[in-house]
């Protein structure tokens, strides 16, 4: 009888795997639809951590039904999963980093169609963001173990119930009200044009003079031989105003020139004057002065051609306060397109930002071309499902099954490298590529490891020579995104042959295009506990050379690295573990600077501020370490805005929202509010020397949930340009008051200012001469007074519309134009000068 069943069953799982095997020669689709949900929230005492107890429901959208056995379900999930065995006849388990798979037990009877499968299981923290919720799911049947079948539909359903957003005893509730919004709003008012700067950033002087410029045709522009790139860039920005193509004889001309600025000791210093008679004269320290020069220009002409070109006339001196203004670009974990950094380049230079920090490689993804190497991209930049681990790399990120999909997948070839290398100095926008090293490097390691099966394979004496991971390491470790053989081994000669090869090309490319290397960014962040510990190689190396541990090995890994670097003239830039270490021998203890590389010319750029590292930028920097801020919990734009489960962003380090960035102040990194001082018992402050070591500020754009142009763009904007008005412009006068009711006024004067011009001025021109800008626009904040209803928004230029009958605002709905009276509930949005709505909020 059971030799029947058994038999039955056989049958009807082969039929099934029949059956998808037929659909998914139509398609890569399986017919079923799935939905997660979180059901409830689970706080101390009743478990040890919080925690949320979520499951998928699995439903047929057809005729067929799943099988007891011979399938598995895939997902990621950043958040994790808590309880490797789901609740009932299934289990969960852990694949590679954030990777799952789920999979029946004996127990499950398969699923007829008709009917719905849960499946419980529970996260081991609070799952009230969207985008840490499980991504990219895909079904893979035993019949075909190389296909991954995305689902017909998967849904996350919303958070509405009380259990679903509890939280513990005195947190904020994990919505944020329209009248919580409302209240925040507040403290900003729109200021009028004639009260706000003329360009943007915040320029060091401004001097108006009388009369105005009237530029009646296409005015002439003249410059020097070493300028004619600035000079067709100013041509090309003047053309959109003027119908005629050649420039008007008689016209006050555009003239650009090139000497020292008086007291400006920076390259980029410019002078801009506006003459009623004699025209324009824009003078640069250097090129790139003309060039940031010619965007305060670009904020003076109108906003919409066809209107007249009539400028103030004025004096206005301007120069950067910080040296590097940069940005770091994440296209490891997600892929983005040339084109696509291309036009942030476009954007940064906008915003008179300097330096891109070209995140190029990661666990997830390799995606760079590098001559002699053609695993790291064959290999290391595609990401899709597949029975054979050295095919390709796992989905990660919900990037899904599909290694044709343009997330997941994706590289730069050499000559995309050179075009954008090319696109950046025209902007005078300095490149610094990023390879990641010893740690997030599971890309570059597998990429390698397949490379020396093939040449093994093949008979070839040399199939080891790049490889970068001891076969024979046990080690066991886990790192912050779960991955477990993700390191370079700094104990084989292959991982310095690798390096070395890898930096000779990145030379190379840039030689050929010809934009010259200056530094090379070199990761060194999250290592393990545990790392190398199991390696044979490494620990013959730390015997070999008589170290102590794997502390002393580190500092030998850079000190190889740091010669590859000296022996091509590169500087070495690093994340802050680069230059710190752990206190105490044993690996424990807070981080402190790494004496074995002071004074060596490293640039550190630190991220973590967390905890008990909230001034370790400051303690570096006073060690003498050059460095770059781009603290976690104000600068990474990756964080939320806010803690609303429908905010896009996660929120492991802080919520970030405009404000955030505004009120980051570079030596006051303490501060919680701006009119606050910094003094906190046992922190350091900067020395005068430690002032000195601060090269400048960077935003980040980690791309763990950066799926796509649109959703960069959201995340970006318009965050980066209060990051772009702190790089630039000197301190503000609330930072400096120390008065506490006068720093309180002065900042709600200069929040007013910023996020008036932000909407007056700035987002509407980056709309107009940026494609499909897809800026965040912040759902309105709404208050009930009685019969009233008051609606405000962040950026308080844009144009607010309103229904009261339940429909959704459009672009034809009735604009706010102060306290709106009805007993209905009110439903708001903000709209953008193009016409494109925000968020919509509801008065409660």
């Amino acid at each position: 009888m059971k030799a029947q069943a058994l038999t039955r069953w056989l049958l009807r799982a082969a039929l099934a795997a029949l059956l998808f095997a037929s659909h998914a020669a139509h398609a890569a689709t399986a017919p079923f639809n799935l939905v997660w949900q979180v059901e409830r929230n689970v706080l101390p005492p009743e478990a040890a951590h919080a925690q949320s107890r979520a499951s998928f429901t699995i439903t047929p959208t057809s005729t067929q039904g799943l099988p007891a056995q011979g399938w598995a379900m895939y997902f990621n999930c950043i958040a994790g999963v808590a309880d490797q065995a789901a609740q009932g006849p299934f289990t969960i388990e852990a694949v590679t980093g954030t990777l799952y798979r789920l999979r029946p037990t004996a127990g499950f009877a398969g699923l007829p169609a008709g009917q719905s499968q849960q499946v419980h299981f529970a996260h081991p923290e609070l799952m009230f963001k969207a985008d840490k919720a499980p991504q990219g799911p895909y079904l893979v049947f035993d019949a075909r173990p190389d296909e991954g079948l995305s689902f017909a539909s998967y849904q996350l359903a919303p958070l509405t119930r009380p259990e679903q957003l509890a939280r513990a005893a005195g947190a904020p509730p994990a919505r944020v009200s329209a009248e919580e919004t409302y209240r925040s709003n507040a403290a900003a008012t729109l200021r009028p044009l004639s009260e706000l700067p003329p360009v943007f950033p915040t320029p060091l002087s401004t001097v108006f003079g009388s009369g105005t410029l009237r530029w009646a045709a296409l005015p002439p522009v003249q410059a020097s031989r070493v300028l004619q790139r600035e000079a067709a860039q100013a041509r090309a920005l003047l053309a959109p105003f003027f119908p005629a193509t050649r420039a008007a004889v008689g016209v006050p001309p555009l003239r650009l020139a090139m000497r020292p600025i008086p007291g400006q000791p920076s390259p980029e210093a410019y002078t801009l004057v506006v003459d009623a008679q004699q025209g324009v004269t824009l003078t640069g320290a250097s090129a790139e002065g003309v060039a940031r020069g010619l965007q305060s220009l670009r904020d003076l002409l109108p906003l919409r051609a066809g209107a007249p070109v009539v400028l103030p006339a004025l004096q206005l001196t301007d120069a950067p306060r910080f040296e590097h203004r940069g940005l770091l670009l994440d296209v490891a974990r997600n892929f983005q397109s040339k084109d696509t950094v291309k036009r942030v380049l476009d954007l940064m230079a906008r915003l008179k930002l300097n330096k891109l920090h070209f995140h190029l490689t990661d666990d997830e993804g390799w995606r760079l071309a590098i001559r002699g190497l053609p695993e790291l991209t064959d290999f290391g930049a595609r990401r899709g499902h597949s029975a054979d681990p050295y095919r390709h790399l796992p989905p990660a990120y919900g990037s899904g099954p599909d290694v044709n999909g343009t997330d997941g997948s994706g590289h730069y070839s050499a000559a995309d490298y050179t075009d954008i290398l090319r696109h950046a100095q025209a902007l005078h926008i300095e490149v610094i590529p990023e390879i990641e090293m010893p740690g997030h490097a599971r890309a570059a390691v597998k990429a390698m490891e397949a490379r020396t099966r093939r040449l093994a394979a093949a008979g070839d004496p040399q199939a080891a020579e790049f490889l970068l991971s001891d076969p024979r390491d046990a080690s066991r470790y886990r790192t912050a995104q779960l991955y477990t053989d993700n390191l370079m081994d700094p104990g084989l000669a292959s991982t310095y042959r690798f390096i070395a090869h890898v930096v000779a090309d990145l030379v190379r490319l840039h030689r050929e295009a010809g934009v010259p290397l200056r530094q090379l960014h070199v990761g060194a962040d999250e290592l393990p506990g545990g790392a190398w510990a199991g390696s044979p190689a490494s620990q013959a190396r730390i015997a070999a050379l008589k170290l102590k541990d794997t502390a002393g090995l580190w500092n030998h890994f850079y000190d190889r690295v740091h010669g590859i670097l000296r022996g091509h003239g590169l500087q070495a830039g690093g994340w802050e573990e680069l230059g710190a270490r752990r206190q105490h021998a044993d690996g424990t203890g807070p981080l402190v600077p790494n004496e074995h590389f002071a004074g060596r010319g490293f640039t550190l750029y630190v991220w973590n501020n967390l905890d008990d590292a909230d001034d370790l930028a400051v303690r570096l920097a006073n060690a003498g370490y050059r460095s770059v801020l781009t603290p976690a919990t104000t600068l990474y734009l990756d964080m939320a805005a806010n803690r609303d489960p429908e905010e896009a962003g996660v929120n492991w380090a802080a919520y970030a929202d405009l404000d955030t960035v505004f009120n980051f102040v570079p030596f006051d990194p303490l501060r919680s509010k701006p009119w606050l001082p910094a003094a906190a018992p046992g922190k350091a402050a900067y020395t005068a020397v430690g002032r000195q070591q601060i090269a400048g500020i960077q935003a980040t754009a980690f791309s763990e949930t950066l799926r796509g142009e649109q959703r960069l763009q959201h995340m970006l904007l318009p965050r980066l340009l209060a990051l772009a008005e702190r790089a630039w412009a000197a301190d503000p006068a609330w930072a400096q008051e120390a008065d506490t009711a006068k720093a309180q006024a002065l900042h709600s004067a200069a929040w007013s200012r910023f996020v008036s011009q932000a909407s007056l001025q700035v987002l509407p021109r980056l709309e107009r001469d940026l494609p499909a800008m897809a800026w965040r626009i912040a759902p309105p904040g709404l208050l009930r007074e009685g019969a009233q209803v008051h609606v405000n928004h962040q950026l308080p230029g844009l144009t607010l519309r309103f229904t009261t009958d339940g429909s959704e605002p459009t672009a034809a709905s009735d604009v706010v134009t102060g306290p709106i009276t009805s007993t209905a509930r009110v439903r708001a949005a903000a709209f953008a000068p193009n016409g494109r709505r925000g968020a919509v909020a509801t008065n409660d």
